[in-house]
């Protein structure tokens, strides 16, 4: 893709486990079995043939289509791997988390990623190295130590099993800022520089903007808890509208920013903003710095942390990267996941 962020027609179709092996438990091995996924389409991959001979039972794909992933993921839980790495961005990492639901459930093995994409915010988070390569990645199986975060889960409300799992979502001024990006990226601006580029333009496009400047403009949707009741809003712009919305369940971003504050939390947590108020415009690089107080609230910007999140949305909203029709989603934890790290 160049210049453009894919859009996605509907939502993956998630079957329910029911192979006799999801969720078993694999075999005790000498040598542990390793299903590698290289995503040959992601920023800096070579596609160079790699010396995998001596480092141990290795099964190798490299599906150049989302639709392969599927029956590549149904290999791996037939073998019942004892790890899976992920040689890809944070799109690869959302799409086999996505086709493999259907095999692993709960229960997936630990997974090992090697960050070669143009956004790797799960991998900031991890503290994983920028140029951690595969060879490196498994000698960590034996060396390293793990890591568990959960992934979010975002689901049709009227059609459960239609679902995308990941850990960075966001609907808005956040999904335009992605189309930024995208063009951030094809001018060379990768990870943490791309990240600052988009929010320094974005701002000055919102602070600028006059009233009819697409970035100052609102986007139709609604949130309510799981519970049913509807999120704070300051009423500074309509009560059918937020600015900006931002959830993910992950502590550490690139570029140092902050959205939630406390980088201690865990859990589902949220970032809106009311409208494109000047007075919240001008506190951003506050609010990216980690400040969320009542001040900051009464000017439109809240954080919330929730078990789930009901998300009624006009517009597409963006999940790692890429983008997913509106309509009207719950948003909940996914499965604890265990990650190799140095």
């Amino acid at each position: 893709m160049h210049g453009t962020v894919h859009l996605f027609d509907r939502l993956p179709q998630v079957t329910r486990p029911t192979a006799p092996f999801s969720g078993a438990a694999a075999p005790v091995r000498q040598t542990p079995l390793i299903g590698v996924i290289r995503n040959p389409r992601s920023h800096r991959h070579t596609g160079a043939a790699l010396d995998w001979v001596g480092r141990g039972a290795l099964l190798v794909e490299t599906p150049r289509q989302r639709d392969e992933l599927q029956a590549v993921l149904a290999r791996f839980a037939e073998r019942r791997v004892d790890y899976i790495l992920i040689a890809g961005g944070d799109g690869t990492v959302r799409d086999v988390l996505s086709c493999g639901a259907s095999y692993f459930g709960e229960s997936w093995p630990p997974l090992i990623v090697v960050p070669c994409g143009k956004t790797n915010a799960l991998a900031v988070d991890l503290g994983l190295p920028t140029r951690w390569t595969i060879e490196e990645a498994l000698d960590a199986v034996a060396s390293g130590r793990i890591e568990q975060r959960r992934s979010l889960i975002v689901a049709q409300r009227d059609n459960a099993d239609a679902r995308v799992q990941g850990f960075v979502f966001g609907g808005g001024a956040y999904a335009s800022a992605i189309q930024l990006g995208q063009r951030a990226h094809d001018k060379g601006a990768f990870n943490g520089l791309g990240v600052i580029v988009t929010a320094v333009w974005s701002l000055l496009q919102a602070f600028f903007g006059r009233a009819g400047n697409p970035w100052r403009q609102g986007t139709a949707m609604r949130l309510h808890d799981e519970a049913g009741r509807e999120l704070p809003h300051t009423r500074l712009g309509p009560l059918d509208e937020r600015y900006f919305l931002f959830t993910s369940t992950l502590s550490r971003f690139p570029a140092g920013m902050r959205p939630f504050g406390d980088q201690r939390a865990t859990g589902l947590r949220t970032a809106v903003i009311d409208s494109a108020h000047r007075g919240v415009l001008l506190r951003l690089p506050l609010i990216l710095r980690g400040v969320v107080s009542p001040r900051m609230r009464r000017c439109g910007y809240h954080v919330f942390e929730t078990e789930a999140l009901q998300l009624d949305i006009a517009d597409r909203f963006i999940l790692d990267g890429e983008a997913f029709p509106g309509g009207r989603y719950r948003i909940s934890l996914g499965p604890k996941l265990r990650f190799v790290v140095p």
